[in-house]
């Protein structure tokens, strides 16, 4: 059944995505401001409309009030293609996401047009100190245009269970703006893992952490509490992911 309803799935997905892209684009091209984005929200609620209802996935928003009412940097678990839409719900309504994403994606064909013509926030990782710069400036001003900033501080979709280092990117762009950081976790790898086609039927939980102001503070102290407090919501949303872990700590 899986097969199926994956197979479905990404037939319906490419079907919807073509022609919505497509007006994504033009709208971010000619009509500007932020009608791309309110195309993009279009094609997202399509596209989660086909991952309710075809594959039988549905989300759980935990936390919500917790997320600022005014724009901050959202450091969030990566897992799956899955938290990147989601992620948008746990906004206040009438808000739009943008992401802060390397450079190739650009060359992916009609997804890759997309988030440059909604001009994302793209990034040269092998740019090192000016990488970080590229985030700042640009960050600074979606801010003030009133966008949240989505950041995947591991930098990569890391497995259920695993976690990676996390990077300084969002921890600079935060402290550098002086704004709030809310933290994000989920376990939405434990339905649709990463890279895989078949993905299962369930409950995928999003929860938003408690938002900090990351003025004053270093980037290691902005990383280490989004880190704590990431890390130890996912203990308590997959603990069965940790539980050799923490028998051979003890």
């Amino acid at each position: 059944m899986s097969a199926l309803r994956s197979t479905l799935f990404m037939a319906y997905a490419i079907v919807w995505s073509l022609p919505t892209i497509l007006l994504v684009i033009l709208a971010a091209l000619i009509l500007r401001g932020k009608w791309g984005y309110r195309l993009g929200k279009m094609w997202r609620l399509g596209v989660q409309f086909g991952v309710r209802h075809i594959l039988g996935i549905r989300p759980r928003l935990i936390g919500l009030e917790n997320m600022p009412a005014e724009p901050c940097v959202i450091l969030c678990k990566h897992q799956s293609a899955w938290e990147t839409m989601v992620v948008q719900d746990a906004v206040p309504k009438g808000s739009y996401c943008t992401f802060v994403f390397k450079k190739e994606l650009l060359r992916v064909p009609m997804l890759g047009w997309g988030l440059g013509a909604m001009r994302m926030i793209s990034i040269d990782r092998t740019a090192g100190k000016d990488a970080l710069e590229q985030v700042v400036s640009q960050g600074r001003e979606r801010l003030q245009q009133g966008y949240y900033i989505v950041i995947f501080p591991e930098g990569t979709r890391v497995p259920p269970g695993e976690k990676r280092r996390y990077k300084v990117g969002g921890a600079y762009l935060a402290t550098h703006v002086g704004c709030k950081v809310a933290p994000i976790a989920h376990n939405a790898g434990e339905l649709w893992p990463r890279n895989a086609f078949l993905k299962k039927p369930g409950v995928i939980t999003l929860s938003v952490g408690p938002a900090f102001d990351a003025t004053g503070l270093s980037e290691s102290e902005v990383n280490r509490r989004a880190e704590a407090w990431i890390e130890a919501e996912m203990h308590r949303l997959a603990p069965h992911r940790y539980s050799n872990v923490e028998h051979s700590a003890t």
